[in-house]
């Protein structure tokens, strides 16, 4: 009796022992795998922004990257967290800035990339860095021609204290834009277009009136 009762006790133990052991291995070889392709996976995301720049901000042949500190920006260093990018044409003349910008879409966050002119006072182009919405539908955001046309020249002008938008960027539905610094949604994927709406309209809020003050600075670097 004492045998039977002690067999299915040591093979359940060497059975649980080389479950540790496997699950161990496991963990050990997704560490390696991550951190071995780490450096790769960095490599591509900043090809992918480099590459993206120059889609929101048409005519540019040159980037700078600069990060607003204390109140000024200054040209960036490795370790600065956020940064926009001037750009440049041919000529050194200052086009505009592309800034980063994220937040929540109906998946997971939407990480996004847009192209600000000051002298034109518009976004003058828009990109998806990262998005997980729903294939076929919000996607969308990403690839619909229509959809997109309304960051060609979306109005993003200042009030007359220069400190806040005139008017903020917000999505409307589909087919009911009349104003400039509105944003057409999709129709079918109606929460991932909001979602950019919500995203430009905090973060143009933010960063357009201290561009707009700042962008001799910019001018400034151009000619050296």
């Amino acid at each position: 009796m004492t045998n039977q009762e002690t067999i299915p006790t040591a093979n359940s133990f060497h059975m649980l022992r080389a479950m540790v052991g496997i699950g161990t291995l496991c963990g050990l070889l997704i560490v390696l795998t991550y951190e071995g392709t780490l450096p790769r996976i960095e490599q591509l995301r900043a090809q992918a922004l480099q590459e993206a720049i120059f889609k929101v901000l048409p005519g540019i042949s040159d980037t700078r990257a600069y990060a607003y500190k204390d109140g000024a920006f200054q040209l960036a260093a490795d370790d600065d967290q956020v940064i926009v990018y001037a750009g440049y044409d041919d000529t050194g003349t200052f086009k505009g800035v592309a800034i980063e910008a994220s937040g929540q879409g109906y998946a997971d966050v939407i990480r996004i990339l847009y192209g600000y002119s000051p002298d034109k006072l518009k976004v003058v182009g828009f990109y998806v860095l990262e998005s997980k919405e729903t294939p076929g539908l919000g996607d969308k955001i990403e690839i619909d021609p229509q959809f997109l046309s309304n960051f060609s020249a979306l109005e993003v002008s200042l009030n007359k204290g220069l400190d806040a938008l005139e008017n903020a960027v917000i999505t409307v539905k589909s087919g009911t834009k009349v104003n400039p610094w509105e944003i057409d949604g999709i129709t079918g994927a109606t929460i991932s277009s909001r979602a950019i709406g919500e995203i430009m309209g905090r973060s143009t809020e933010e960063w357009v009136p201290i561009i707009y003050k700042n962008q001799e600075v910019f001018k400034l670097k151009a000619n050296e």
